[in-house]
């Protein structure tokens, strides 16, 4: 696999990461997902502005992220993924120095990775639905950002498996928030109801696609804190993310959602991604 490193193009063999790197040693840096659909990179600039928006939070500087597009382009050639389905990763630490809380010296070069491979998205969780379990939210409060930082997610999800769930929903003082890679949006009476975007959510470039989707759809789209008490009031749960697209949630903890598997305003709603979807592939082989 060809990958992209530090300005060169690379075997990933033969990638080496300073052990003084502040990716390493502090979780020092963001990352952003985007997906190819057959060579076409899906809402890139949105993905890319999001990372240009975490780097600025933290104060990263020396790079412009949106010039990853073409290197991202390079590598799904490099990679013969042209006519796959592929994901494109990107991380961005501030860089090698010593060991110090402090921000190294400007000037000091970023560590830039970037990386595509093939993907299938959950296809049959796409059709059948999945569990959940719910967690208490114990990350730290700037989940805005897409850092690297991920260990109370990666203990939810872990948690989550070893359940037989495929996700985390993460709780915070009676508030459902989101999964652990994840955003969740609900339905009840054939509303979409999704959680305001605060510091404690991502904000998903998915969620905004499904969101636009459902109004063209017609669907009426509300936005409003939901509660853990009224979870099992809801008649659809979904999780929405770069690598599963739609998956509706059918448990959690064990217990159905009211519906079961009758699940109406998802499945319009993921016919409506796969239309997009494919609409990006015959634009990019007409």
């Amino acid at each position: 696999m060809t990958v992209y490193y530090n300005g060169q193009y690379l075997q990933k063999s033969e990638v080496a990461i300073s052990p003084d790197d502040r990716g390493f040693l502090f979780a020092d840096g963001v990352y952003d997902v985007i997906r190819s659909y057959r060579a076409r990179l899906f809402k890139c600039a949105e993905h890319l502005e999001r990372l240009v928006y975490g780097l600025r939070e933290l104060r990263i500087e020396g790079i412009d992220a949106r010039s990853l597009e073409q290197v991202a382009n390079q590598l799904i050639e490099n990679n013969k993924l042209e006519a796959v389905d592929a994901l494109v990763y990107l991380q961005v630490t501030r860089g090698a120095a010593p060991r110090s809380h402090q921000f190294p010296p400007k000037g000091t070069p970023l560590t830039v990775y970037v990386e595509a491979k093939a993907f299938s998205p959950p296809v049959e969780q796409q059709q059948n639905g999945a569990g959940a379990l719910l967690q208490p939210d114990q990350r730290w409060s700037r989940c805005n950002i897409k850092t690297i930082g991920l260990l109370p997610n990666t203990l939810a999800h872990q948690r989550a498996r070893e359940a037989g769930a495929f996700e985390a929903i993460f709780s915070r003082d009676g508030l459902l928030q989101e999964g652990s890679h994840s955003s969740i949006l609900f339905v009840k009476k054939d509303v979409l109801i999704c959680p305001p975007l605060t510091n404690r959510i991502l904000p998903s470039i998915t969620r905004s696609v499904v969101i636009d989707l459902a109004l063209a759809e017609s669907i009426e789209v509300e936005t409003r804190s939901c509660r853990e008490g009224e979870l099992f009031e809801f008649d659809e749960v979904m999780m929405l993310s770069t690598s599963v697209e739609i998956v509706p949630i059918t448990a959690v903890n064990g217990r159905k959602i009211r519906r079961g598997s009758l699940r109406p305003i998802t499945m319009r709603l993921q016919n409506a991604f796969r239309r997009l979807a494919g609409q990006m592939n015959s634009e990019r082989w007409d």
